[in-house]
């Protein structure tokens, strides 16, 4: 019988070099949604050209460029018709552009669903984002919405990479445990809650508290589906812009996930105070 193997020793190295990326990048994302209007256009559209680029690569390997123009084109008329307000044209385009993506990357892919799907994965995600950050409220919407996802993701790998335990979906994703998943709802939960407080926002606590562990919810399965995708492309990271953190699209597609769901709620809070 053989022994089982060790424990794998919590990766002290990876967490600090995921602390200083975090370091650089957060305060510039911060400074974005702070200062709202063409500051956070860019941030949207500099983000939505980078994941398209990762989709390229994962999707697409022998023509990752033209596939990641293809689909970065669509998803920055989109965004841009959003942020003007203009949302029966972005959701046109999303649609179109996802037909028009896959005819135009014929032969750069196995299947041409794999070249459209990049326009609907990413652009109805920064397109809610500009949506959210637009409306009364908007800056402070937006920061719960990073708050809860950057809580739910940092608890998650902290909490599970420090008590382990049963793993959440070994198939899929064999280093996330239940142990993570939990923790990183808990901590969704209470980050929406004290953001609703401090920033004064029409929400009873638990109100807040159920935001927070819904966006936590879309936050994992943000994450699980990503996983799911780069076990489809049989990659290991979506690329390596972000030291500590692979690609842009590991970074946040949690984030995509919870800005739908998000949003949606938002849509319903802003329905229910105008009507």
């Amino acid at each position: 019988m053989t022994s089982p193997s060790p424990a794998k020793r919590f990766n002290w190295g990876n967490l600090r070099m995921r602390v200083v990326s975090a370091t650089v990048l957060v305060p510039m994302v911060v400074a974005a949604v702070w200062l709202g209007g063409f500051w956070f256009l860019a941030l949207a559209l500099v983000c939505a050209a980078l994941l398209a680029r990762e989709w390229g690569k994962i999707s697409a390997p022998k023509s990752p460029n033209a596939v990641g123009a293809v689909v970065g084109v669509f998803c920055a008329i989109a965004i841009v018709a959003a942020f003007l307000h203009n949302f029966l044209l972005a959701w046109s385009v999303v649609l179109v552009g996802a037909f028009l993506a896959g005819l135009i990357a014929r032969g750069a892919v196995e299947r041409r669903a794999d070249a459209a799907y990049g326009v609907v994965y990413i652009a109805p995600a920064v397109i809610a984002l500009v949506w959210v950050r637009s409306l009364e409220f908007g800056l402070w919407w937006t920061l719960l919405l990073f708050v809860v996802t950057w809580f739910a993701d940092i608890f998650a790998y902290v909490v599970g990479s420090i008590l382990k335990g049963p793993k959440l979906w070994p198939r899929i994703s064999p280093n996330k445990t239940w142990s993570g998943f939990v923790g990183g709802l808990v901590a969704a939960t209470i980050g929406a809650v004290l953001v609703a407080h401090f920033a004064h926002l029409r929400l009873v606590w638990p109100a807040a508290a159920l935001i927070g562990l819904l966006g936590g919810l879309a936050t994992m399965a943000g994450d699980l589906w990503e996983s799911i995708l780069k076990r489809r492309f049989g990659v290991k990271d979506s690329g390596d812009i972000i030291p500590g953190h692979g690609g842009l699209l590991d970074r946040v597609d949690g984030l995509m996930f919870a800005a739908i769901v998000i949003a949606a709620i938002r849509l319903v809070d802003h329905l229910k105070w105008n009507h």
